[in-house]
């Protein structure tokens, strides 16, 4: 059985979204497409979110997103427990992404990128596993717990 990735963007990411839908869809993927539609404006939080809740609820072990600079949809991503939404503009960011943080969100940034980069991106992204070690107890200091509770 194929790992299931969703990905999602606004109107920014939109054409290279469909783009990288193929790409992965070729690399032997289940791709679900959390929309947007179109290149009609939208708001990106209503991409982000639905995507960041199911690698948060753990339904999927990572997620692609994409928008005009990357930024947007970093910061309603991240706003979810267990994500770790990285903005990759070259693929040595990925990489390390990977590899230091266990980034399980690639966030692309469609203004700022080309769709042969934005595919090395992805494909780097991929196959980069984490390391662990010394990244590990930084990866869990992310997760802060309510104090106040």
């Amino acid at each position: 059985m194929s790992e299931r990735i969703p990905i999602a963007s606004d109107h920014a990411g939109f054409a290279m979204k469909e783009q990288i839908k193929a790409k992965l869809t070729a690399m032997g993927y289940d791709v679900q497409d959390l929309g947007t539609s179109s290149e009609a404006s939208t708001d990106y939080p209503d991409y982000a979110h639905p995507l960041a809740e199911e690698v948060s609820k753990g339904e999927v072990r990572r997620g692609v997103l994409l928008c005009g600079t990357g930024l947007g949809m970093s910061y309603a991503a991240n706003r979810h427990a267990h994500v770790r939404a990285a903005v990759a503009w070259n693929a040595d960011v990925a990489r390390l992404s990977r590899q230091h943080n266990d980034a399980n969100v690639l966030v692309l940034p469609a203004r700022c990128i080309s769709e042969r980069d934005a595919e090395d991106i992805l494909k780097v992204w991929l196959d980069t596993p984490f390391d662990g070690g010394r990244h590990e107890r930084r990866v869990e200091k992310i997760e802060l717990e309510d104090e106040s509770k």
